[in-house]
């Protein structure tokens, strides 16, 4: 399910991964537009830990979202 590289945590983002798609999140640069939130609750939740769940929803929902983040804290990367 959830995947999370060790030099990815030294440098504080986070990297949520699936079968063939990663969401990977840095905090440094997240300016908390709550974008992510509003349009998929399912997969953004600020209450749960991790708050990317990445079995939410499915990945073109999940990446159309994430395309709307304004200062690119939350990137989607097809593997």
């Amino acid at each position: 399910m959830v995947g999370e590289s060790e030099p990815a945590r030294r440098q504080g983002q986070r990297e949520y991964q699936k079968d063939d798609f990663v969401v990977t999140w840095e905090p440094a640069l997240c300016i908390h537009s709550a974008n992510c939130i509003r349009s998929l609750p399912s997969v953004f939740d600020t209450k749960a830990r991790p708050w990317v769940n990445i079995d939410g929803a499915e990945r073109d929902q999940i990446e159309e979202v994430v395309n709307t983040c304004p200062s690119g804290a939350l990137k989607f990367n097809r593997i």
